[in-house]
């Protein structure tokens, strides 16, 4: 296997992915949730860091983002099950993602 030579920051990731960045960066936190190697953590001088993912970490973010679309309870219920504080898992963003993944299942 090849060495990584190439990532993308966590905006650039959710922009070519068509996501919400904060969801990336909620769903992408807990580093089990994309292969080990795919999700770097770069050094810039700050203390927060710059999160980038390699191709194949965009790719584990699309593929998890669909099955957890795929879930009883859906983008809220992993928030709720990964323990996101309420005020987080409220946000109208999610609102928004919720209402656009029931029309697209036709309820």
């Amino acid at each position: 296997m090849g060495r990584v030579t190439h990532v993308v920051t966590i905006d650039e990731a959710a922009r070519r992915i068509g996501e919400n960045l904060e969801l990336v960066e909620l769903v992408s936190a807990n580093s089990d949730n994309i292969d080990y190697g795919e999700k770097i953590w770069v050094d810039d001088g700050t203390e927060e860091g710059t999160t980038t993912f390699t191709d194949r970490g965009i790719e584990c973010l699309q593929e998890l983002l669909a099955d957890i679309r795929t879930w009883k309870g859906g983008i809220l219920g992993f928030l709720r099950a990964e323990k996101c504080h309420p005020d987080v898992i409220e946000r109208p963003f999610l609102a928004r993602n919720m209402r656009s993944a029931r029309r697209s299942r036709g309820k």
